[in-house]
């Protein structure tokens, strides 16, 4: 019988197939004991695991820089448009997780040939790393930094200044913004390759930096001190990065990032733009007029919006344009892409912060509003109600700014990021703008890249597919379809099955050693990993392995479908309802590891730290994938269309991208529950009473009560008493509603799990779906139908080694 595949097996395997690179082997050694003597000063004898991965890292580099600096003077010499797409998340690259959308449209920017750039801000310390301590989450620093990053590169000499505070001065010659503090924005760029066209993109991130305009002389010994001592006070702008997931904080410190990344980008744009090579001429571009022709500024979510009104500051104050000129320059170059409709997590900003921190573009964000108000007045005159509603400028007892808007009347395009979340964002939240302009509203499903998410993550996976349909569907998914013709094919259908198998063992080895539980790989891994929050409904999860629970010690004896119920996601540091949810999972999961008439047909393990290196382990591994939030409030997700591409099943509500997705693999293919958007409004009209279902269902009534009466808590009987509560009377998201069908569906699960052969053909079915969830997908079509830029597939030609 022949030996199975290792993980490097398959790796040397697709390398030959040409699905990554082969590098000369004795050149690579010969550079990476370079990089470990030279650039780490170490020898083999004191090296530790990170000295050899940053030697690695060096020597990988160094085959990047030669196609980075080539690919920047292609982009000069045929001065192609530019798109800017910009987010906050720190790149998966660094391991940051529950924003991994940002890193996967780079990745495709790069590998289609667009002349993209992602800005972002370098924090010092990214989102917190998780610990759990009896059952509670315990935050951390993240300190990523502390040994440096190998992949980025420092730029002080491109540095901006960044200024706040101050006031605003209308004279003869314009409008003067004086007396502010500088902060100076230090640039480090990190290299985005794209996939085998020898093109390298940039990610530029800011760093923070005070400003060396003390004089010594001007100071007493104490007073210099504390001058220096001052400069962290600049330098905390890029100090942390806050932990918020749909939900808005309105600190000073969050709106100082907000225009910190703004402003340091639009200096860095304009700079480009101005130094331009028309034909073999270089020259200056003095006419800003040209600039969307050029340059298309994305605005992820309302986080940049600051940069519509830093715009019309440039070109009206600096380069002394009519508003009329600068406000037509800024809706072509600006577009936004909306990311929620939950009305907690909205930037709404008070009047008194802005006109504090950034007195001018208050003013000008005044204008704008005044202007919009007026053209909403010609069209809908006498309707008081309707401009109140459209407003920029919310008033109440604080009046506060309203950032979508903003967004939305700054820009020629506006889109959500799955057809649902398009078509709910037109038809209530924003419906009086899309009345409005119609024509600037569109879809942008998101997706992810088949690089990550499939040949590296899964190698064994994407070697068995290649065998079928060859290696071409790494940069064109769609052929995934040709997967259809092998559905019923035996063999095909075992090597799948292997693969999973082998995956889950590798996982289930893992968890044993980091958990020190025992887990059946035989048994169904059913996942949930996303931010812990109400809409996301783990409450609704844990609802289901007590109920499960309960039946199996009910009826021991009974053939019962074996599951290990994975959870894992962060909690935001003060959201107590979430963090009060994690401490409900690990309490469940206490009282049913441990329980010998379940034994190894129940497992509950809480993933701890739930990041992009454990999502590359537990996807590939996943058998059961969980999208349970309450239909109409996901705008798409991506993790799900992760867990569809590796394998997994889904079990899943009719919201955000499972919509679509259910579409694309067929609705039969899916394990679709619950309500759908419609019965949520009706019954938003009708009113929600939980406290029916608990006295109408017996099984939830007793896993409440079981709740309630500290079955899961002895020694603090009323520990979950706050989510006892909030579910019985003010749960937004409906849990019980959707309990009944929630569990009959999963009931579905579990009958089909136990015919492995047809749970496999679904698998495929579902892979075979997967085409459309590409982000080359999405980024071709952000590219076409709103920057104006053509997507291709060419390589450009490779530098020479100067070596």
């Amino acid at each position: 019988m022949a030996k199975p595949l290792t993980d490097q097996d398959k790796r040397k395997q697709i390398s030959v197939r040409g699905l990554a690179g082969v590098e000369n082997v004795a050149d690579l050694k010969t550079n990476f004991n370079r990089h470990l003597h030279f650039t780490l000063v170490k020898d083999r004898n004191v090296a530790t695991k990170r000295d050899y991965y940053f030697a690695l890292a060096n020597t990988v580099r160094d085959h990047l820089v030669g196609r980075w600096i080539r690919t920047q003077q292609h982009y000069y010499e045929k001065d192609p448009k530019v798109s800017r797409c910009r987010s906050r998340a720190r790149t998966q690259l660094i391991g940051s997780s529950g924003r991994g959308r940002g890193s996967c449209f780079l990745d495709s920017m790069a590998s289609l040939g667009l002349a993209a750039y992602g800005y972002g801000i370098r924090y010092e310390f990214g989102i917190f790393n998780q610990k759990i301590s009896d059952g509670w989450q315990v935050e951390e620093a993240d300190d990523w930094l502390r040994y440096g990053n190998p992949w980025e590169k420092a730029r002080p000499e491109y540095m901006r200044p960044v200024h706040f505070y101050g006031r605003v001065e209308h004279t003869a010659e314009g409008v003067k913004w004086v007396d502010t503090q500088v902060v100076l924005a230090l640039p480090y760029d990190t290299p985005v390759p794209g996939y085998r066209n020898n093109i390298v993109n940039t990610m530029r991130l800011w760093s923070a930096k005070a400003p060396c305009d003390f004089n010594l002389k001007d100071f007493n010994v104490g007073g210099y001190i504390q001058a220096v001592l001052d400069r962290n006070l600049a330098e905390n702008i890029s100090r942390v990065l806050y932990p918020n997931d749909n939900f808005f904080e309105g600190k000073e410190l969050r709106l100082k990032q907000e225009y910190f990344v703004v402003a340091a980008t639009l200096q860095d744009i304009i700079r480009r733009f101005k130094a331009s090579k028309f034909g073999s001429t270089e020259f200056v571009r003095l006419d800003l007029s040209t600039l969307p022709d050029k340059v298309a500024i994305q605005l992820n979510d309302t986080h940049p919006a600051l940069a519509i009104p830093e715009l019309m500051r440039i070109l009206v104050d600096i380069e002394k344009l009519s508003w009329e000129k600068a406000w037509d320059i800024v809706v072509r170059t600006c577009a936004y892409t909306n990311h929620t409709v939950l009305p907690e997590a909205l930037e709404r900003w008070p009047v008194d912060l802005f006109q504090n921190l950034l007195p001018r573009h208050l003013e000008i964000i005044y204008e704008i509003n005044r202007r919009h108000l007026e053209r909403i007045t010609k069209l809908y005159p006498g309707d008081v109600d309707r401009m109140r509603r459209m407003s920029l400028i919310e008033e109440g007892d604080v009046k506060k700014i309203n950032m979508a808007h903003l967004c939305i009347v700054g820009s020629h395009a506006v889109n959500g990021v799955a057809r649902i979340h398009s078509e709910i964002i037109k038809n209530t939240v924003f419906k009086d703008f899309y009345d409005l302009d119609p024509e600037k509203f569109q879809n942008k499903t998101n997706g992810i890249t088949p690089r990550r998410w499939l040949v590296m993550c899964n190698p064994g996976l994407a070697e068995v597919i290649a065998e079928r349909i060859g290696e071409d569907y790494i940069r064109d998914l769609d052929q995934l379809k040709k997967l259809l013709d092998f559905v019923d094919d035996d063999v095909f259908i075992q090597d799948v099955a292997k693969v999973k198998q082998e995956n889950k063992m590798k996982f289930a080895a893992y968890l044993e050693e980091h958990y020190k539980v025992k887990i059946n790989p035989r048994s169904m891994f059913d996942v949930q990993v996303k931010r812990i929050h109400e809409y996301k409904r783990q409450l609704l999860n844990c609802l289901h392995i007590i109920t499960l629970y309960n039946r199996i010690r009910k009826e021991p004896s009974k053939s019962w479908t074996p599951r290990t119920i994975m959870i894992g996601g962060k909690a935001a540091p003060g959201y107590h309802t979430a963090k009060m949810i994690i401490k409900l999972i690990t309490s469940i999961g206490d009282i049913v590891n441990n329980d010998p008439v379940v034994g190894e047909r129940l497992k509950v393990i809480f993933l701890e730290n739930y990041r992009v290196t454990l999502a590359e382990k537990v996807i590939p591994a996943a058998d059961l994938s969980e999208q349970i939030s309450t239909a109409g409030t996901e705008a798409s997700g991506t993790g799900n269309m992760k867990f569809m591409l590796n394998g997994a099943l889904t079990i899943g509500t009719m919201d955000g991208a499972n919509v679509e997705m259910a579409e694309e693999a067929g609705e039969e293919n899916l394990f679709i529950f619950g309500m759908r958007v419609d019965d949520v409004e009706a019954m938003d009209k009708k009113g929600y009473d939980a406290v029916s279902y608990y006295n109408r269902i017996p099984e939830l009534k007793q896993a409440m009560d079981q709740i309630s009466g500290g079955f899961f808590s002895p020694a603090q009987p009323d520990l979950f008493k706050d989510l006892i509560n909030m579910l019985m009377h003010h749960d937004r998201f409906k849990v019980f509603a959707d309990y009944e069908d929630y569990i009959k569906c999963q009931e579905k699960v579990s009958a089909l799990y136990k015919n492995p052969k047809e749970w496999t053909k679904m698998v495929i079915h579902n892979i075979a779906g997967c085409g459309k969830f590409s982000s080359d997908r999405t980024i071709s079509q952000y590219a076409r139908e709103i920057w104006g830029m053509e997507p291709t597939l060419e390589k450009i030609a490779a530098p020479d080694d100067p070596r």
